[in-house]
């Protein structure tokens, strides 16, 4: 047989493979983009069959006699500037029954000292079992002019060994992690534990909404009112995690499938993650891992239960306004969400794992694990092909209007939402800005950001362990 004969171009070939990469690149882009426009929908159909109650006083009364108590565990590294603030705000939440557990672990800085300074605490006792591991507990701190507050103070051991150690010494049969740089608005236990109270036997955690705090009048740890950051790059966060919590979150919600619920701000009930071993060790994305291990465990043991995201009770953080520490941040993120990924992965597309293994895991796959690098892909080849002539103004075209019109779309969208059903933006001009936010974003921030995705996964696939420096300048009044 003559070989020659069935010799094929090799510009033909290159072009082949050019298109099936392209295909790619622009299938991915669409399912991407379809699942978001499910998740608005879905977010949408929520909020008008549950609209949440507006008065605090109302939900006082409703549920204030009903309300089961609650310990909040606040993990706390370096964290000097804001903790006292943090704090205040903590004790002053309007909730009958509640304490609070800040976890010093090993800070360098003065974070142990700031607390005792501030609430003027002594060494005390307090009996405690070791249910779930974490680093030894150097000393507990009390005062009794704050009755609802206590002090661990431990060597280092991360975030979700500081959280360990705040479960062993929490005292109520459901937790609510908070980080040290946030402030919970006055009622948002109130609002957040409502799943527990309508299902106590089903709900087994409760997501909230988390805010950025930037620009907005702080003082003594409560938010006075509103207002949007003066940095660029805070704007831009405000815009994501607006998008990400009112449609992401309560759309998965809906289908029962949420696999995170923010450190920042989430209920669980105690005795289930200790059924499942705690927070674990050797993970930045202790969140994710704790929420997704609960799900595993239930669902071997096949008992029903639900994993609820409430979009009303809010908890304001402070946003990174330097590139470089917004760039590790997001890194981390994406190491975390592939860390929970693999370490799960026989969960995907498993019958007996149900929607969690097919939606749940299915969208991680599409949007965590697939999404970055093909989407960076996307940004480099289709635009040099096009300038090189390889590729047709129809296939560039499609490019672009998945890049940018599904995004610009996507995000006004959101914000659309958000003041009809929550009302969170006050001011007109504020709209405006945020609208203008949600387009610009998806010119350069967007990909940049993808960039630092990518960058998490290589050093997921390198092992890098690890938080890296997160620098902060605390809650200023303005």
């Amino acid at each position: 047989m003559d070989l020659a004969n069935f010799d094929i171009p090799m510009d033909a070939i290159v072009t082949s493979l050019l298109e099936i990469v392209l295909l790619i690149v622009i299938s991915t882009g669409l399912l991407q983009n379809g699942l978001y426009v499910l998740q608005l929908v879905l977010a949408m159909r929520e909020l008008a069959t549950q609209r949440p109650e507006k008065r605090a006083s109302l939900l006082w009364r409703r549920y204030a006699e009903i309300s089961p108590p609650i310990s909040l565990l606040v993990p706390a590294y370096n964290e000097e500037i804001s903790i006292v603030d943090s704090l205040r705000s903590m004790l002053a939440l309007n909730y009958p029954d509640f304490e609070v557990i800040a976890v010093n672990d090993g800070s360098k800085d003065g974070t142990l000292q700031a607390m005792i300074d501030g609430f003027g605490l002594m060494p005390i006792l307090r009996h405690y079992t070791e249910v779930v591991p974490h680093e030894p507990v150097r000393g507990l701190y009390g005062s009794p002019q704050y009755p609802r507050l206590l002090v661990v103070d431990k060597g280092n051991g991360g975030k979700s060994d500081a959280l360990n150690a705040g479960i062993n010494l929490s005292r109520f049969p459901i937790f609510c992690a908070v980080d040290a740089d946030s402030i919970l608005e006055s009622d948002a236990l109130l609002r957040a534990v409502q799943p527990f109270i309508d299902d106590p036997t089903r709900t087994v955690a409760v997501g909230g909404t988390i805010r950025i705090a930037n620009g907005c009048r702080i003082e003594r740890g409560r938010v006075l009112s509103f207002g949007l950051p003066r940095n660029l790059l805070a704007l831009f966060q405000t815009m994501e995690y607006l998008r990400a919590f009112l449609m992401a979150r309560l759309a998965w919600s809906r289908l029962r499938t949420l696999t995170i619920i923010s450190g920042a701000f989430g209920l669980f009930k105690r005795q289930t993650v200790i059924e499942v071993g705690g927070y674990s060790h050797r993970t930045v994305g202790e969140d994710m891992e704790l929420v997704v291990k609960i799900h595993r465990h239930l669902r071997d043991r096949g008992q029903d239960y639900q994993i609820v995201f409430v979009p009303e009770p809010v908890c304001w953080t402070e946003a990174p306004e330097s590139w470089r520490v917004l760039g590790r941040q997001r890194s981390r993120w994406q190491r975390g969400a592939l860390e929970t990924f693999f370490r799960h992965r026989d969960m995907l597309f498993r019958p007996r794992y149900g929607r969690i293994g097919l939606l749940g895991f299915g969208h991680v796959l599409v949007v965590d694990v697939l999404g970055p690098p093909i989407e960076v892909l996307g940004y480099l080849l289709v635009p040099m092909l096009w300038m090189l002539g390889l590729l047709s103004v129809e296939y560039l075209l499609a490019f672009l209007a998945l890049t940018f019109v599904f995004g610009i779309f996507v995000s006004v969208a959101s914000l659309i939402l958000e003041e009809i059903e929550l009302q969170r933006v006050p001011r007109v001009m504020d709209l405006v800005l945020l609208t203008g936010i949600a387009v610009i974003e998806n010119f350069g921030y967007r990909q940049i950001s993808n960039l630092w995705r990518l960058r998490g996964m290589w050093q997921f696939l390198r092992g890098v362990q690890g938080w890296g420096v997160m620098s902060r300048v605390g809650f200023r009044s303005t």
